[in-house]
């Protein structure tokens, strides 16, 4: 399951990317979702990086 986690932050700025242009805005305008999508994703990996060591598997 680890193996897919780089795939939250691909398909959530690709969502986000759709939605934006979807509702005819640019990609600058939206920079402040890209970075949300930058700070879950870090929290998320830094989650499961925590558990890793804490439950001794790799």
């Amino acid at each position: 399951m680890t193996r897919f986690l780089f795939l939250i932050p691909l398909v959530l700025s690709v969502l986000w990317i759709v939605y934006l242009f979807s509702n005819g805005q640019t990609l600058r305008q939206g920079l402040r979702g890209f970075i949300y999508i930058a700070v879950i994703s870090g929290f998320i990996a830094v989650v499961y990086t925590l558990l890793l060591f804490l439950t001794g598997r790799s």
